[in-house]
């Protein structure tokens, strides 16, 4: 068994007392939530398997075991989901996912700006309608946007899981 250290290891949290006097607990469950460490999860102890809860705590980051323990008590672990990247997408962006494989790569990294965008613009500039290109920066591109959207063409991109380069597919739009 994995040791697990007060820092990680689930806040218990036993709402059936409060829940058994006819008290509503969620407020005291948002309030746990709220002062979770990163990275902590919860041990919610309730008299009834609490599904409404499943979908608000989904919707905050969290994943959840659930098991009934004695006397139709039940316990639900919430833990903390990996930690997705967000992906920011143009406004006309459709599905980045199906879009085709990049057929132009760039790595910007080592360029201060405006030189990764004058390169990006170009790059674009010179591809077919529908074609990909996928480069890499040192930084988020932010006057970038606004100029790939003014020539047609959609984007999406991020930051890669270390937070250190931003990476972004543009499609080339119609002329």
């Amino acid at each position: 068994m994995p040791d697990v250290s007060p820092e990680t290891a689930p806040k218990v949290l036993d709402v059936r007392p409060m829940l058994r006097s006819g008290g509503e607990p969620f407020q005291a469950i948002m309030q746990a939530v709220q002062d979770l460490r990163p990275g902590q999860g919860l041990k919610l102890l309730a008299t009834f398997r609490p599904q409404p809860l499943f979908r608000v705590m989904e919707g905050r980051g969290f994943d959840h075991e659930v098991r009934e323990i004695e006397g139709g008590n039940w316990e639900v672990l919430f833990t903390p989901q990996p930690e997705a990247v967000p992906v920011a997408v143009s406004v006309d962006a459709d599905r980045p996912e199906t879009w085709p494989d990049p057929s132009e790569h760039l790595d910007l990294t080592d360029l201060d700006p405006p030189e990764p965008m004058v390169r990006i613009l170009a790059a674009a500039e010179a591809l077919e309608p529908g074609n990909v290109l996928f480069a890499v920066l040192s930084r988020e591109p932010l006057f970038l946007f606004p100029e790939l959207t003014k020539r047609g063409h959609q984007w999406a991109g991020n930051f890669d899981e270390a937070g250190s380069t931003y990476r972004i597919l543009v499609r080339v739009g119609e002329a």
